[in-house]
């Protein structure tokens, strides 16, 4: 089975860690880097497995209102192994069904969705 996992930005918006070199389609939305059920990404600028992967993601929290609604959604803009593949994009609400909470802040989950996937070097810095 290839690999399929991924991050998890506020344990809410997932961006797809699955292994998509040579064009291993799931989803018409389903590849390496897109956010999940949203938005495909441009392009598939995998490494062949085996081959470590880096993905560059710079997130922006969304405005939430008193009543729980955005007031501004989520951006999120990722590069994969220097590539840009998503630019500022809008994610539209959580793609996690059992956790529909809006929050402004929140850390990263990484999934192992049943298939050998290593994560390293992961560094978080507040902008």
């Amino acid at each position: 089975m290839r690999g399929n996992s991924g991050i998890f930005l506020h344990c809410l918006y997932e961006i797809q860690v699955l292994e998509t070199f040579n064009n291993n389609k799931t989803y018409v939305n389903g590849q390496a880097g897109a956010i999940y059920k949203q938005h495909a990404s441009f392009v598939n600028s995998l490494r062949p497995p085996g081959e470590w992967n880096a993905y560059d993601i710079i997130f922006t929290s969304p405005i939430i209102n008193a009543d729980g609604t955005y007031r501004t959604n989520p951006r999120v803009t990722i590069m994969l192994n220097g590539i840009l593949i998503q630019n500022n994009a809008v994610i539209y609400g959580a793609t996690r069904t059992e956790m529909v909470t809006a929050k402004t802040k929140g850390g990263i989950q990484l999934q192992d969705y049943g298939c050998k996937v290593n994560y390293k070097n992961i560094w978080i810095r507040e902008l």
